[in-house]
């Protein structure tokens, strides 16, 4: 009996019938930087997060999901190709997404869905596979964003989450009804520089939240790579780009990236800007320039202002989901909600990604699909971005290609047995020298141990026990305890480097 209902189901889910009831619609929901710690359906202690909470709620929370290189355009190459960056040629930043090497939108619209890309893409090339795309170019900007509608650029008035959506909606509205689709609804938010809506420019303003236990870290059982990294919130952050602090023309660098921003307000924009800022603004004169106290005020400044970002996500995915609901398509449409990479807020006093550290490492992943996956079901396997393509076309009955290195999370979704699954995951960075300079790394992490090797200009080895150590304050590498274990995940290790055929590896 048992057979024959998973066989019943797999027909149902994995596509058996070709009737489009019968194949789930996806909305790919994306944030940008959006860490996990930042979303009450995983940690409330900084924010509430309702609508997002509603997938988690109404389906699947994986608890530990990650990236497999913690940096945009690497992390949106791996979800479109269910390859590592050293199979998808996008290493880093600063190299161009090759699509014709094969996407899920790309070979789910061959199969017969209606597909669409909308808002941050962040890959060089124009996007492909899609019917419809309109895009940020490059980072885009949060007010009055410029965006490339099928290659022609147009501005759009007002804040760029909400114009985001607004597409969004008027794509499903008006949509060939007669296919399945997918919607890739990606936004620019939390991104640096941090500018909210302007309706959320006072949230969290009559309270200071919650501070790192190590914001103040000194790094010092670490090697030099946590040293000489620069994405320290009290040293790294532009006063004005980043903190909104009073403009200083005579530092160039700040001045042109604020007033960059800055004059694409309008005069009503600005004016209610302007009397949120100036009013906190007033405390600074009492602080001194790199006093513990000042730390700590950049670390509100920032914290309060990412969030505020968050709010205007978590309220236009509130948007979306009710338009599923009003047009009864919430049954068979597959929602998912991710971020491109973790982010740190504040943990070891840092902001931005790149390490391979929890907090960095750690992605954000809930999927709803009532027809199949049971509300409030949670999930503890390693899973990875790399699994993203593989799930959706598993989900949609389409073969998934061989050169695909992750897998279906279908079955996980569905809390059928997985013995054979994945016990440790394979991780690589390699910008350097770049913005906020983190030295090149990989490594292995298992469920209780991380072992991170950094080289290029350096060649330096740590080691945590995850259990006993969460937050990754004391590299245990070299102590004479640690060795049998260092010396197994170096085993381990290099087994998974021949395997998934990263030849990016320096020799040593």
């Amino acid at each position: 009996m048992r057979i024959l209902l998973f066989g019943v189901l797999f027909c149902l889910f994995a596509g058996c019938s070709r009737k489009n009831e019968h194949r789930p619609n996806i909305v790919f929901i994306m944030s940008d930087d959006h860490a996990s710690q930042a979303i009450s359906a995983y940690d409330s202690r900084l924010i509430q997060t309702p609508n997002i909470d509603r997938i988690a709620n109404e389906g699947m929370i994986f608890n530990n999901c990650f990236c497999t290189n913690s940096i945009c355009a690497p992390s949106r190459a791996t979800i479109l190709t269910g390859k590592y960056s050293h199979r998808n040629g996008v290493r880093d930043n600063r190299q161009i997404f090759d699509p014709s090497q094969g996407t899920f939108p790309a070979i789910l619209r061959n199969a017969g869905y209606t597909t669409a890309m909308i808002g941050k893409w962040h890959l060089k090339s124009d996007p492909s596979g899609f019917d419809y795309w309109n895009i940020l170019p490059g980072q885009g900007s949060y007010y009055n964003p410029d965006m490339l509608e099928m290659g022609e650029a147009k501005k759009y008035e007002g804040y760029a989450t909400d114009v985001i959506t607004d597409l969004a909606l008027s794509w499903l509205e008006h949509r060939d009804q007669a296919k399945p689709f997918l919607l890739m609804y990606q936004h620019k938010a939390p991104h640096r520089n941090w500018m909210p809506a302007l309706r959320h420019l006072g949230l969290f303003r009559d309270r200071d939240l919650p501070v790192p236990d190590n914001f103040f870290d000194d790094y010092a059982t670490r090697s030099d790579a946590a040293r000489q990294q620069e994405m320290e919130v009290s040293r790294n952050t532009f006063p004005a780009f980043d903190l909104k602090f009073p403009p200083d023309p005579d530092d160039s660098t700040d001045y042109e990236y604020w007033k960059g921003q800055y004059r694409r307000l309008t005069p009503q924009q600005k004016s209610v800007w302007d009397a949120a800022y100036d009013e906190e603004n007033k405390k600074l004169s009492s602080l001194e320039p790199g006093s513990k106290a000042m730390s700590l005020y950049k670390y509100q400044r920032y914290i309060k202002d990412y969030l505020r970002c968050i709010a205007a996500i978590d309220e236009n995915v509130g948007r979306i989901l009710a338009y599923l609901d009003d047009h009864d398509l919430s049954q068979n449409t597959i929602v998912i909600y991710t971020s491109d990479q973790g982010f740190f807020l504040g943990e070891h006093g840092w902001f931005d990604k790149r390490f391979m550290y929890e907090e960095a490492l750690r992605m954000p992943l809930l999927i709803r699909y009532p027809a199949a996956i049971r509300a409030g079901s949670r999930d503890e396997h390693l899973v990875l971005n790399i699994d993203f393509a593989p799930t959706l076309l598993d989900f949609a009955g389409v073969p998934v290609p061989a050169d695909m290195q992750g897998r279906s999370l279908a079955p996980l979704s569905l809390q059928e047995p997985a013995p054979d699954w994945r016990r440790e995951i394979y991780y690589h960075y390699y910008e350097y020298p770049g913005w906020h300079m983190v030295k090149k790394h990989y490594g292995i992490r298992t469920e209780r141990y991380k072992l991170i090797h950094f080289y290029d200009d350096i060649d330096a080895w740590e080691l945590y026990d995850l259990r006993a150590d969460p937050s990754e304050m004391n590299n245990i590498y070299g102590l004479p305890r640690s060795a049998s274990l260092a010396d197994s995940l170096k085993d381990e290790l290099r087994s998974l480097i021949t395997a998934l055929g990263d030849t990016t590896v320096p020799e040593k």
